[in-house]
């Protein structure tokens, strides 16, 4: 009998070309940091109803990720790094580990986490403006207007929820912003090239190398603050989400997504974490946003967008860290 013709063809589902890949990652990134502030409010509670100590969530989720790290490193055989690279891997965490978690834990303990997203959406400009400080580099003065616009809005909007005067969260806030632009800058500088000869370390590396260079630190402070008190299990699985998702997995997607996807391109993504954390504090916590909340999120993050087409490439392309 003769082989029939007319079978039509098995369809082929269409791959994805690299830059939509790196979209849909570089999109699955900002959404799993865009759910560090609700999960870090979940995990240490408030003044009122504490939960989790800000201490302990801060430098038990790096020694918990720091774990983790290790064990990746190992069966992936990555090579150890040099000693400069570890004096640089020191000043990144001190940021990315220490600074930004700590300060923000302690925050959102005083606050609500649609109000800390506010703030906290001045991070990418705080690291644009360290960034520029440390490379010596010349933004525009369109650039640094930017800088001083999110700020003065920043500002206005803690006024303004405070009843005209600053509380003690946003000071903690703003810390936190510079903290993690500081940790911003480091880290990116480790993962490009680099003027005295040495090699740049993929981006994975370079945060699972400084979580685990730090473990000798975190690993005592976590188990000296371990909670003695009950708390609720959804503060555990607040600790669990900011160790095991938002401090490394996280950076898997949002670095594979830069790489794939273009710097310029994929970064963008990130405008809407603020507003992504807003809206996720509302089912997660309870939280109610008003209109007024929202307006000043969305003026941060025009500043933001205005200040990344404003910048130097270099200024602006080194990946958030959360």
């Amino acid at each position: 009998m003769p082989a029939r013709t007319d079978i039509a063809p098995l369809a082929v589902a269409p791959r994805l070309t690299p830059q939509t890949l790196g979209w849909l990652l570089g999109a699955l990134g900002v959404f799993v940091f865009a759910l560090t502030i609700p999960m870090t409010r979940l995990a240490s509670g408030s003044l009122a109803a504490p939960q989790l100590s800000a201490v302990f969530v801060a430098i038990g989720r790096a020694a918990l990720a720091g774990l983790l790290a290790a064990a990746w490193l190992w069966a992936t055989r990555a090579p150890r790094p040099r000693p400069a690279q570890w004096r640089q891997l020191g000043l990144t965490a001190l940021g990315v580990v220490f600074g930004f978690p700590l300060f923000l834990g302690l925050a959102v303990q005083r606050v609500d986490a649609a109000h800390a997203a506010v703030v906290s959406g001045l991070l990418p400009i705080a690291a644009a403006v360290i960034g520029a400080l440390v490379m010596r580099q010349r933004p525009s003065a369109g650039f640094w207007g930017c800088a001083l616009l999110g700020m003065a809005l920043v500002l206005g909007f803690a006024l303004w929820q405070g009843g005209a005067g600053l509380q003690a969260a946003d000071g903690l806030l703003l810390a936190a912003v510079l903290w993690g632009g500081f940790g911003y800058v480091m880290g990116a500088r480790l993962s490009a090239p680099q003027g005295d000869g040495l090699p740049p370390m993929p981006p994975q590396q370079v945060i699972s190398w400084l979580l685990v260079g730090c473990l000798p630190l975190t690993l005592p402070v976590a188990i000296a603050h371990w909670p003695t008190a009950p708390v609720r299990w959804t503060a555990w699985g607040g600790f669990l989400y900011v160790s095991v998702f938002s401090v490394w997995l996280g950076f898997f997607a949002w670095y594979r997504g830069l790489q794939l996807g273009g710097m310029l391109r994929v970064s963008q993504i990130q405008l809407l974490q603020p507003f992504l954390s807003m809206a996720l504090a509302v089912p997660l916590l309870g939280e109610a946003l008003d209109a007024m909340t929202v307006a000043f999120a969305l003026a941060v993050m025009a500043t933001v967008f205005l200040s990344r087409r404003m910048a130097t490439p270099v200024v602006m392309a080194a990946p958030t860290l959360r």
